[in-house]
């Protein structure tokens, strides 16, 4: 301990009384913290006078000193850049089908309802519209065996945030993907039924703001789907009737699109099997 005069003042106490807490713990100094760390300083000269040590004096000279070093160190400190974190969202191989910085071999589909559709940050932005709002892939596509694979996410809306419009054989179907009031998961259509309405349809919660990752997969037999490893669809297609809704007819023969939400789409990528 430090004596001064007839008094020992613990050292913690002291550099308590002087220092913000948030000293020493690798966070920056805010304007609001330092006009707070004055105030009380102005406060702690009653102290000086009543202990009226040169030891004091010094001591809280020093811890001074100490906090602007730690202010200005942090401030000097590089956020993470966001080209980086750009970078790592959207990673390009000879299997992407969309190069995270333009809409190169994809064309705004002309639903008549859409709303915005932009390139942000490594991501496809298929924002908010009176009903779709979606892209057409404008090379050519495979019509079996292959799969699909893209992380999408919900940020604003109650309804899907990622339908995928894709052939089967001389067919064409969509995978929904949160629809319905924002649960339903299925194929549509069936036989002339929808996601909703088909042996398709399971209910799945999705949150805002969470990436997902779907796979589809279409052999010469099936239909497969999987969301975050789950597989969710499973669907023997021989013999019954695959079609669109009218409102996805613009999006063969492959697309993406969204209902009255804002989605968005990474890492789009096709692998043909053979």
């Amino acid at each position: 301990m430090w004596r001064f005069d007839s008094y020992r003042v613990p050292i913690h106490h002291l550099t308590s009384a002087i220092l913000p807490p948030e000293f020493g713990q690798g966070k920056r100094c805010t304007q609001l913290e330092l006009t707070n760390f004055f105030r009380n300083f102005i406060g702690k000269l009653n102290i000086m006078k009543k202990y009226k040590s040169h030891y004091f004096i010094n001591t809280t000279c020093f811890l001074i000193v100490l906090l602007f070093v730690n202010c200005s160190y942090n401030k000097n400190k590089q956020e993470p850049k966001t080209e980086a974190i750009v970078q790592k969202s959207e990673v390009v191989n000879e299997n992407s089908l969309f190069n995270g910085k333009t809409l190169d071999g994809w064309k705004i589909t002309q639903y008549g309802t859409q709303g915005p559709v932009l390139v942000s940050e490594g991501k496809l932005v298929l924002n908010y519209g009176d009903g779709c709002t979606g892209v057409t892939l404008e090379k050519e596509f495979p019509k079996v065996n292959y799969e699909v694979t893209l992380e999408a996410q919900k940020t604003v809306g109650n309804d899907f945030f990622c339908g995928i419009t894709f052939p089967v054989n001389d067919e064409f179907c969509s995978l929904i993907v949160g629809g319905w009031g924002g649960t339903v998961v299925g194929l549509s259509s069936i036989d002339d039924n929808d996601a909703e309405h088909n042996s398709t349809r399971i209910l799945k919660k999705f949150d805002k703001n969470v990436w997902y990752k779907i796979k589809l997969q279409v052999t010469g037999e099936k239909v497969i789907a999987w969301i975050d490893d789950e597989k969710l669809v499973d669907f023997n297609y021989p013999g019954h009737r695959l079609s669109l809704r009218a409102e996805v007819q613009l999006s063969k023969p492959f697309g993406l699109f969204t209902w009255q939400t804002t989605g968005e789409i990474r890492n789009i990528r096709l692998e043909i099997n053979d």
